[in-house]
Order: C-alpha cells, then structure tokens, then sequence
C-alpha cells in the first residue's frame, strides 16, 4: 500500500455507522518485535495499548479478549521490553507496547525503550489509534499527558482507559472520571471511559471503540475478507 501516514490516520475519523464488531475471542499472538523494522509488514490497521508499567496493561487486555493468558502478566511491572503483535483477522491487529516509567530496569534500557516506543508511534502507517491505560487512583501521570499530547499533535485518536475502577466507590469513580473528561474535553479525538479487568467494567464500550478503529469499511475492502468479523 502506498498511503501516507497522514491518509491512513484521516480515514479512521471518518467510519460510517452500524460498522460490524470485530470478534475479540479469535484473537492470536502473532510476533514479538524488537524495533520497528522488525513489526509486520502486512499489517492493514493496529490499534496500540500503551501505559506506565503498573497501570493494569497486559490486564486490560486479556479481558478484552476473553484470553487470560494471551499477554503476559508479571509481577515485575515493566518487564515486557518488546512490541507484541495479536492478529484479531486479516490485517488487523492489537499492539501491546512496552510498559513505560516504572520498571526497575537501567537507565540506558529505559532511553531505548522510549526511543522504540517514540518511533513506532510516529512512523508506524498501520496505526489508526492508540489507547492509553491511567490508573484511576492516579490518573494523567507525566507519561500520560506525554502521550496525550503526541497524540493530538499527530491527529491520532486516543481513548483513555481509566483503569481499576473496582479500587474506588462507584461515586469516587465517577468523580474522578469527570475531572479527567473536563481536562481533556477541550482536545481533538481524546475520549475516556472507566475500566475494571476484575470487574469487566467497561469492557463492551472498549470493544466498541476498537471495533470502530479496525473494522472501517476502507480496511475491510483491502484486507478482502470480512469472514472474521461478527455482530
């Protein structure tokens, strides 16, 4: 395909309504990369998870997928160091990036990481939107509106995942929920939601932000087979 980084991000605002979910059980691991270079070439559309080390991450998204094991979890915040790729259908990927700002790992590991955090997320065409993953007890960290201002600079969308929300009261909840969306009411393409892995808080709502991302109808007719997705 010979898009511009600028079309591919363009054609993700635009989905018609009524856009078929994708089916987030059938998911697989595909490959561990390294570096950009070494990401897939195939792919047609990736929504990336990105998130400081301890903010639930790999979590989030086994529930999302009905997986429990499909991302690893470690008691080591931080400990994955490389992009992961899970294939939902042809062309359409989940990206797990690497944690970020927490793990207890050398200063020169953690300038690489951010440096292959940084390139994926600016040269990366495949990528049509990003979700960012903030503990709700401590929510818009410096990573996160690091990432939330990148974000909007690059006219990417961006859905934030306020994550274990099962760790406050349903009122404290909402109240921190509406503090952040009145923080960022005023950015382009930056929207949020609570979310709960132990809980499956929010899980439907996120599946329906991806499936909006993945499932537009340009990427359907490239990839030529819509057998993967469902209702």
């Amino acid at each position: 395909m010979d898009h511009s980084i600028s079309e591919l991000r363009a054609r993700s605002k635009d989905f018609t309504k009524g856009i078929r979910k994708m089916n987030f059980n059938q998911v697989e691991f595909v490959t561990s990369a390294a570096n950009l270079k070494a990401c897939p070439d195939d792919s047609l559309a990736e929504v990336a998870f990105a998130g400081r080390s301890n903010a639930g991450k790999s979590s989030a998204i086994n529930t999302i997928t009905g997986h429990n094991r499909l991302a690893r979890i470690s008691k080591t915040p931080g400990r994955t160091q490389l992009i992961n790729f899970f294939a939902l259908s042809e062309g359409r990927h989940l990206v797990d990036l690497p944690g970020y700002g927490f793990a207890k790992v050398p200063l020169k590991v953690k300038d690489k990481w951010q440096r292959e955090l940084e390139q994926y997320l600016r040269q990366r065409e495949a990528l049509v939107g990003l979700i960012l993953l903030s503990d709700i007890r401590h929510p818009l960290k410096e990573f996160d509106r690091m990432m939330i201002d990148w974000a909007v600079q690059s006219d990417l969308p961006l859905h934030i995942l306020l994550t274990k929300s099962d760790k406050l009261k349903r009122g404290a909840a909402q109240n921190t929920l509406l503090a952040v969306q009145k923080e960022v009411a005023a950015l382009d393409n930056v929207t949020l939601q609570l979310f709960s892995s132990l809980k499956n808080v929010g899980v439907d709502e996120a599946r329906t932000k991806l499936s909006d991302w993945l499932a537009s109808p340009d990427m359907i007719d490239e990839a030529g087979d819509t057998n993967n997705l469902t209702t």
